[in-house]
Parts: C-alpha cells; sequence; structure tokens
C-alpha cells in the first residue's frame, strides 16, 4: 500500500488501526442531557448489490494491490446511546460516492464511469467502547439529475431489537452545505452542526492523508 511501511500486511494494518481508534478520536465530556443525531434518509443508492467485499477498508477491494482514487480519509467516531454511554456490537454500516461523485448502485448517474477499485460500501463492528473505524476517502459532491448535493458519507446503525438508524456525516466548511436540501432540513442549529465535522490532514503522512471523527448518539439504548 502506497504510503505505508510495506511490512505490514493490509490486514495487520486495519487490525491496528481499529484497535487504536482512539488516536483519531477526541475525548469529550457528556451533560446529562446530549444532543441526539439526527435521522436522514438513506437516499435512493443505498446498495442494492453488496460488493463481495465488505469490510472497512473502502480503498482496496480483497487483496487487489490497486488502491481507489481520491484522498485516503481514516474515518472513525463511537456510537452511544441516549446517555452517552458506549455502544458494543453495533454493526455501522457506511456508503459514499467515489472520487467523481459514482455511487456503487445500478441506477446512479454515470455508473458505467465507476471507479471499479473503489468499494463504494463498509460496515464494522462497534467494540467495548462503542468505536468504530473506517478507511476510506473524502466525499465528493455529486450530481442527480438537477440536483446537486453537497459531499457527505451515509451511515447506517444496526443494534439488537431495533430498526436500523440511517443518518449522514458532512464536511465543515464545504460551501454547497449551505444549499443542501436534505441537511439544511434540519432546522435546529446546534443539531445541524452535530452532523457536520472537521477532515484534518493527519500529521506527518506523506501522502496527504485525512482524519475525521463522527460520533453518532442514538436515541435510544439498544438491547443488551
Amino acid at each position: 500500500m502506497s504510503g505505508f511501511d510495506d511490512s505490514l500486511s493490509r490486514r495487520k494494518f486495519l487490525g491496528a488501526i481499529a484497535a487504536g481508534t482512539a488516536a483519531f478520536t477526541v475525548p469529550g465530556a457528556f451533560a446529562e442531557e446530549i444532543l441526539r443525531t439526527p435521522a436522514q434518509t438513506e437516499g435512493p443508492f443505498y446498495p442494492n448489490e453488496l460488493p463481495l467485499d465488505t469490510d472497512n477498508d473502502l480503498l482496496l477491494i480483497n487483496d487487489t494491490i490497486t488502491p481507489a482514487a481520491g484522498e485516503i480519509t481514516h474515518l472513525s467516531g463511537r456510537v452511544l446511546d441516549m446517555r452517552g454511554n458506549p455502544v458494543r456490537n453495533a454493526v455501522v454500516h457506511i456508503w459514499q460516492t467515489d472520487h467523481q461523485g459514482i455511487y456503487l448502485h445500478k441506477s446512479s448517474p454515470n455508473r458505467e464511469n465507476w471507479d471499479s477499485n473503489f468499494q463504494g460500501f463498509g460496515r464494522f463492528l462497534t467494540n467495548a467502547k462503542g468505536e468504530y473505524y473506517f478507511r476510506t476517502i473524502k466525499p465528493v459532491p455529486y450530481t442527480d439529475r438537477t440536483i446537486t448535493r453537497t459531499p457527505h458519507v451515509h451511515f447506517a446503525v444496526e443494534t439488537k431489537g431495533r430498526d436500523r438508524f440511517a443518518t449522514q456525516c458532512y464536511i465543515r466548511g464545504e460551501k454547497l452545505n449551505a444549499q443542501d436540501r436534505i441537511l439544511n432540513a434540519i432546522r435546529d442549529d446546534n443539531v445541524r452542526e452535530s452532523v457536520i465535522v472537521d477532515f484534518t490532514p493527519v500529521p506527518g503522512s506523506r501522502i496527504g492523508e485525512l482524519a475525521a471523527q463522527f460520533d453518532i448518539v442514538l436515541g435510544y439504548t439498544p438491547e443488551v
């Protein structure tokens, strides 16, 4: 993998980075009542056929050596319940466009130009601290018919005894945020800000990697 120590295999790298998710997180204190993450539409492009590889590294499919194009991003965070307690064994799904703004879904505009090296979808089981981790690319805008959407990553969380909870994560400072109708359907300023996060350079990265943290606060306490 370009930019990483060749002595680390892909699997060892992913294991190490998943175990060390805290390196990409910023600890914070929670008040008694914390902001719950707003539910948002899954949209029309949740994959209609899942890729053969559905792990948490969206840049490499199975054991290929050619990575997807785009700005490498380490996307991590925690799944928390309504009291701010970590939720373990939650299945976190993400899906997003490739670097050209094309989804994995067969009905996505320009699907014939899809980056075949990009997985487009991944999932991860949270640990005892409620942490998840994905290696993916920085999202880009996409246009469907006459609608251009601001860059975002779709998230869905599955927990025992509950329907799948879907939301979206956005880039702080992105100009298109101001005109995105789905983002701005969140009327409360504080709640809207909770789904907009910083994508910041990873210190010392020679290939311009980014890191982003997105915590998801569920509006319930999952069954154990």
